[in-house]
């Protein structure tokens, strides 16, 4: 079974359409603002769902898709951003809270309407929902049961909407999976040039936490310290909304070129907190005096991004039988946004996707976040994904 990566593409930016209706809904029965972060899709094993929801107490909406769409679907909000709403939707209504419950369960249906509405369009077929049910579950039981089989057997598609409000603590996420099956069968597409045997979505995510463990074996044995690089997660994000995801907080990081089987860029970012921390452990005594960032930490951020990228390319290109290389380090220290614009800008007319590999890194017990942002020339990661050994 193959997917068309451009009718992937489509179908997020689908997904992004009916986020910024469900926005708009929840704007009109609240009277709070609210915005859509970022939509992006993952295929997601047993594993990620687990932690992704686990430890979390949640409140949902879920409803069943038949018809031109099969699966299930839940609107899945934190228990505490859940009661959030519904004071809000008590002071809009009036209502009591059994009320302001039905209200949240109406809402679901509304805002997830809003999802299905584009895709019954963009396939010229009707998708019927079934009733909109309450739900309360602590971890990945909030989840549908269908939905949490399918991630055990081949994985699941996952769609995730991060919805924020303007001048109230309120954000949450709208989870979509549809059926496995019908859903990459609509994804086949047409184009041969950009098809790719489904089950190598999920190989390349294994690629990527090969790539961290050759990561943190290079930093180990050049500091001498305990170094673990975990990967949670690896994320298909529209190419457009990248510079927006990662705002307008101040990133520390590399850039790089790639020039091989793929080419592209990769982009290694911290947080200021992460770099320091990180930067720090990496120095004699695993601390320093430095005030901000200076110059020693941006010397060990662009070691450790060198060495992170190596790792990874180099695990990509023995698995492939290629060849990829990359540029000396380009430190960046600026708004995420301003960082990643540039760069998006080099490729905005020949793809419409990338790939965000969600990582921590731990070092000497110090531990921070970063963001690994692959940005591979489409057809090229369509062949090297298809050469990639078949998954039993």
């Amino acid at each position: 079974m193959k997917v068309d990566i451009r009718e992937l593409g489509q179908f997020n930016h689908l997904a992004s359409q009916g986020a910024e209706r469900a926005a708009r809904s929840l704007s009109q029965l609240t009277g709070v603002q609210m915005d859509v972060e970022v939509t992006d899709v993952s295929l997601v094993t047993e594993n990620v769902l687990a932690e992704t929801f686990t430890g979390q107490s949640f409140v949902g909406v879920e409803l069943g898709l038949e018809g031109g769409l099969e699966g299930e679907t839940v609107l899945a909000f934190e228990r505490e951003r859940a009661m959030k709403l519904q004071d809000l939707l008590l002071q809009a209504t009036g209502s009591s809270d059994e009320l302001a419950q039905s209200s949240v369960t109406e809402l679901g249906n509304i805002m997830i309407g809003g999802f299905i509405d584009g895709w019954a369009n963009h396939l010229g077929k009707a998708i019927n929902m079934t009733p909109p049910k309450y739900t309360e579950a602590v971890g990945p039981r909030i989840l549908p049961d269908q939905a949490i089989e399918a991630a055990k057997n081949h994985g699941v598609f996952l769609f995730e909407s991060k919805l924020e409000a303007m001048d109230v603590d309120l954000d949450f996420s709208i989870y979509m999976l549809p059926e496995y099956r019908q859903f990459v069968d609509l994804l086949s597409g047409t184009d041969q040039g950009n098809q790719i045997p489904v089950n190598r979505l999920s190989a390349f995510e294994d690629l990527a936490k090969e790539g961290a463990g050759n990561a943190a074996g290079q930093i180990g044995m050049m500091t001498g310290l305990d170094t673990d690089v975990d990967i949670s997660r690896l994320r298909f994000v529209p190419l457009e909304g990248v510079p927006r995801q990662v705002g307008d907080d101040r990133f520390v990081g590399v850039v790089f070129e790639l020039k091989g089987m793929p080419s592209g860029y990769l982009v290694v970012l911290f947080d200021e907190a992460s770099a320091k921390t990180v930067a720090s452990s990496m120095m004699p005594g695993g601390s320093s005096d430095e005030a901000g960032i200076g110059t020693m930490t941006e010397g060990a951020i662009k070691e450790l991004g060198n060495i992170m990228t190596s790792g990874f390319i180099d695990g990509w290109a023995n698995v492939l039988g290629t060849s990829i290389e990359h540029t000396p380090p380009n430190f960046v220290h600026d708004m995420g946004s301003a960082i990643m614009s540039p760069v998006v800008g080099k490729l905005g007319k020949q793809q419409d996707y990338a790939f965000v590999i969600d990582s921590t890194i731990e070092i000497d017990g110090h531990q921070g976040r970063c963001d690994i942002y692959a940005l591979p020339n489409e057809r090229e990661l369509a062949r090297a994904l298809s050469a990639l050994p078949a998954q039993t």
